[in-house]
This record gives structure tokens, C-alpha cells and sequence, in this order.
């Protein structure tokens, strides 16, 4: 893996940046990102980095312009290029992620002009490109598993403590679930993980038998043979009849039989949940499907070179 000191002095330009995305993006020539074409795809002399389409069905006779930049996270952007570069790089590097603030600090330092929320801007960019979901399980043995992410209510301001909020002395958040101590102002989240393989993970609003088991199907689709899970019934019926499910019954003591065991699924939440409490400190529902998304796409690329991954994320379609 390069330094950073390396890897500045690679993107050390606007334009290196822009000619690494062309080589990352069309190995084989420019291709129109609107019909897929590259015959009848010109370039302007004028404009450098900037081409038309005058294929049939897109551009015809007026043309169909575009530029390096179109159909990508950095579309639009005014921020250079090189920003966009080194934050990815970051990301990329960090295994428990990095806040916009440490972003700020690093790259323009503590008292500069620099407004964070560009940083925050960029960083949920990337995030949205990773497609944490995007990676299928295999047809190996997969584990699956539930929590909740948010904080202790032991720990919040009087005004937003369940007991609080259920005496009618402070809104409702609309998450919390009469009677329910443990996910109270917390937001549920379900993740799949194969051994050895790719996990998926997602935002989900209930912790029912039908949320879990859509979940569950849509993952497995009878092509998994082995599903392990704890002992929570809602997945007693979640399988197709080609699957075989095994639990183990964590209120019993019970962690590892034989090979069956939830261990891995376990470790990356413990791994998610030590990025949110010790980087970002606060993770808001709205926004917990990108942090999802930054680390499955770390755990599913842990083994490839970095270099291969950096210039796999930078050209993938923006959202």
C-alpha cells in the first residue's frame, strides 16, 4: 500500500486526477454514460476532459455532452478533485472511519476557512458509492444476526430519558416502543454475514417475525444451505425448504456448538459499534444506511489491494 506522502505526489494535479478516472473508468475508450456507445463519441478541442455523442437514440445531431465527471460521486462538485482523492484515501485506510472534523483537521487544519459541512458533504458521497448491500452472499454457510445502535438512555439528557419522554415531558422520537427498555431511541439494524465471505447489513424500522423473515429470504432465496442465528423465534419460519437453520441459545450460556455460532456477525457489530461510539460519536438514523455502507464495503474488500479498491470506489456510478 502507498503512503500518503506517495499518493499526494501521484494526484498531485487536477488533471492527473481527471486522466486516472478516464484509464480507472474507459480501459478500452470514452463511452457515452447515457446510451453506453463509444462509436460516434468526439472529443471537444476546446473543452479538455469533455466529449459529445452523436449516436443514434442519444446526442443524434445536437449531441449529447459530457464530461469525465458525468455519472460519477464528483458530478457537479466544485471542490477539487485532489480533495475528493485524498478524503476516499482516508476512508479507505481508516479501519473504524474517519469524521468530517478529523477530515477538517488533517487536510486544512484546525482554524482554516474550510467550513466542515464540505467535508461532511463529501465523505457521505463516498459512502453512498460504497453499495455496502451490493455485494450477494454466496451459497456458503451464513450467519445472521440483529442489534440496535444508538446510545444507553442511562447516558442521555433528562429531557430525552424514557421516563421522561413516557410521562409527556418530552417528544417522542417516533423509534421507541412502549414497554421496550433495551432498543428504546434506538435504531434496529440486521445484518448477514458469509464465513469467509461478504456481509450485508440494513436499516431496519421493527424487530417482527415479517421484518426479519423478508430480510432473511431475500438474502438466502433457498441458494444458502446453512443459516445459523441465535434463539430468536421470528427466524423459526424465515427459511426456505432447502435451507437448513441452526441456532444457538445465548440466554442458556450457550455461544459455539460444534461449528455452528453467530461469532462473526457478532465481531462486526462489535467493529461497527466501536467506529460510532469512538469516531463519529453520533450516528442519526438518517444516516446510519451510509455508515452501514462504509463498513461492510471495508470488510468485503478487506483482502484486495488497496489501489484495486480506491480505483474501483472513484469510478462508481453516483446515486
Amino acid at each position: 500500500m502507498q503512503t500518503l506522502a506517495q499518493f499526494e505526489e501521484r494526484f498531485s494535479t487536477e488533471e492527473s486526477c481527471k486522466d486516472y478516472i478516464i484509464a480507472k473508468r474507459w480501459a478500452d475508450g470514452v463511452r457515452c454514460p447515457r446510451c453506453g456507445a463509444n462509436e460516434r463519441v468526439y472529443a471537444l478541442k476546446a473543452r479538455p476532459y469533455h466529449w459529445v455523442c452523436k449516436n443514434k437514440g442519444c446526442g443524434e445531431r445536437t449531441g449529447y455532452r459530457f464530461s469525465v465527471l458525468t455519472g460519477t460521486i464528483f458530478q457537479d462538485t466544485k471542490v477539487d478533485l485532489r480533495i475528493w482523492f485524498k478524503i476516499a484515501y482516508l476512508m479507505l485506510t481508516a479501519k473504524k472511519g474517519v469524521s468530517s472534523l478529523q477530515v477538517r483537521r488533517v487536510l486544512f487544519g484546525e482554524n482554516s476557512g474550510t467550513d466542515w459541512r464540505t467535508c461532511w458533504y463529501i465523505c457521505h458521497r463516498i459512502r453512498s458509492a460504497m453499495q455496502g448491500d451490493a455485494f450477494p452472499i454466496g451459497g456458503g454457510p451464513v450467519e445472521m444476526d440483529e442489534t440496535y445502535i444508538g446510545g444507553k438512555d442511562r447516558n442521555r439528557h433528562w429531557l430525552k430519558k424514557s421516563a421522561n419522554r413516557r410521562a409527556g415531558r418530552a417528544p417522542r422520537t417516533g423509534l421507541e416502543k412502549p414497554g421496550e427498555s433495551v432498543g428504546y431511541g434506538k435504531v434496529g439494524v440486521i445484518g448477514a454475514i458469509e464465513r469467509r465471505g461478504n456481509v450485508v447489513a440494513r436499516v431496519i424500522g421493527d424487530m417482527d417475525a415479517r421484518t426479519l423473515g423478508s430480510f432473511a429470504r431475500k438474502v438466502t432465496e433457498d441458494r444458502v444451505s446453512l443459516v445459523m442465528t441465535d434463539e430468536n423465534p421470528a427466524y423459526s419460519h424465515a427459511f426456505g425448504q432447502h435451507t437448513v437453520h441452526n441456532t444457538v441459545h445465548h440466554g442458556r450460556g450457550e455461544y459455539v456448538r460444534g461449528s455452528v455460532h453467530t461469532n462473526n456477525i457478532e465481531n462486526f457489530w462489535s467493529l461497527l459499534k466501536r467506529g460510532v461510539v469512538g469516531t463519529y460519536h453520533r450516528v442519526s438514523k438518517d444516516y446510519l444506511p451510509l455508515y452501514l455502507n462504509e463498513f461492510s464495503f471495508s470488510h468485503n474488500n478487506r483482502e484486495n489491494p488497496i489501489e484495486d479498491v480506491f480505483g474501483a470506489l472513484i469510478t462508481t456510478c453516483g446515486r
